[in-house]
């Protein structure tokens, strides 16, 4: 339930953003919208996309890329630091660049 809480909260973060859909995805959830994959939801924590200009935001930060095992990295998803989760405004604008890398 505590997955499902946090899904819920992200979800009511971004309804600013009507287009944003989320789906079930190896033990978490990816996020949407028009069809454009740009977040993941997992384990209590969000991740949007990332590329060479935007990562630099995530690290300042000091935040970590995704990590689906111990194995396994995926360098161009990085956490959404809790400051910008908390605050819709920010959250929407973290998510317009993430979801504006979809469309290059």
């Amino acid at each position: 339930m505590k997955a499902e809480s946090f899904k819920n909260f992200v979800l009511d973060q971004l309804r600013e953003n009507p287009d944003v859909q989320c789906r079930p995805m190896f033990g978490g959830y990816g996020l949407y919208a028009d069809a454009r994959f740009f977040g993941i939801i997992h384990d209590g924590k969000l991740y949007f996309k990332t590329d060479e200009h935007t990562v630099e935001d995530y690290l300042d930060e000091r935040m970590k890329p995704f990590r689906p095992g111990k194995k396994q990295k995926l360098k161009n998803y990085y956490e959404v630091p809790a400051f910008v989760l908390e605050d819709h405004e920010d959250l929407a604008r973290w998510a317009t660049k993430a979801l504006n890398l979809e469309s290059k």
